[in-house]
């Protein structure tokens, strides 16, 4: 069973390891069930059923593999003993107990922004997609390791601008600025607080959500140059109204309570 976040080539795997176990029967050999397909009990009786009972001739000690992908969307308890099966899920703990039992569990981490580029740089030059290096970033700054989710961004950003930069790409994705939160810690920092406060208004007044606002200012401060300790302590410091955050209470009362946390954390330090 391979689990992992949406847009990291889970099945992709799975096909590939096919290829080399299966070699030129792999035509033949491999069913493959997506989110779109009907996976009730007709489709178990019917399709798999039939699958499994197709004679194929394979290498010894070879099986016929059929790959159900997001797995974790359905209730599956078959067990034949012909066929190995491959379940791709986003959540392995949606599979049920006595199904993972009979599973090796492979995770998937999502994509570094290095293997995010090296594939989006692939797709800009095959298409010739006008951009400049600081759009791509943008790109993958919004898309947190979801390949699938960076190849939508730059398909809207080139659909809708027909250049890929950093103000079209956060103009597309809907997503504040990265460099308003970066002034907004050095704000704090600095003991500007007003400005920092009027810099948050700004953003929300703006209608971007508090999910957006506090998750990008999170990724700022874990890659802001301050002093680890400090950093440690804004991090910790916003992990809190994060929580809240997604809990549903997304006030702008919230977002106010953090920079005033910030602030106290840096003054603080200054007195130490």
């Amino acid at each position: 069973m391979q689990q992992g976040p949406p847009g990291t080539g889970k099945t992709t795997s799975i096909l590939a390891l096919a290829h080399v176990l299966l070699g030129p029967n792999y035509g033949e050999a491999v069913l493959e069930l997506n989110a779109s397909d009907d996976r009730g009990i007709d489709v178990v009786r019917n399709k798999i059923k039939m699958f499994a009972q197709k004679k194929v001739t394979l290498p010894p000690g070879r099986h016929k593999v059929v790959i159900l992908d997001e797995a974790d969307r359905r209730t599956i308890e078959i067990y034949p003993n012909s066929i190995q099966f491959a379940l791709a899920c986003n959540t392995s703990g949606k599979i049920i107990d006595p199904i993972q039992s009979r599973c090796a569990l492979v995770r998937f981490s999502r994509l570094s922004d290095q293997e995010t580029l090296g594939r989006l740089m692939v797709v800009v030059q095959a298409k010739n997609v006008p951009h400049v290096p600081e759009g791509l970033e943008a790109i993958i700054f919004t898309t947190y390791g979801d390949m699938r989710q960076a190849l939508n961004n730059l398909q809207a950003t080139f659909s809708g601008f027909h250049f890929v930069s950093q103000e079209n790409v956060f103009k597309v994705c809907d997503q504040p600025h990265p460099l308003h939160l970066k002034n907004m810690v050095r704000y704090v920092l600095e003991s500007k607080f007003e400005d920092a406060f009027h810099g948050m208004k700004q953003l929300y007044d703006r209608g971007y959500s508090p999910t957006d606002i506090i998750t990008t200012l999170f990724r700022i401060i874990k890659n802001y140059d301050m002093a680890e300790y400090l950093k440690l302590e804004f991090m910790k410091k916003t992990g809190f109204p994060h929580m809240r955050i997604c809990d549903g209470v997304g006030s702008y009362l919230q977002l106010c309570g953090l920079l005033a946390k910030l602030a106290v954390v840096r003054e603080t330090d200054k007195t130490a």
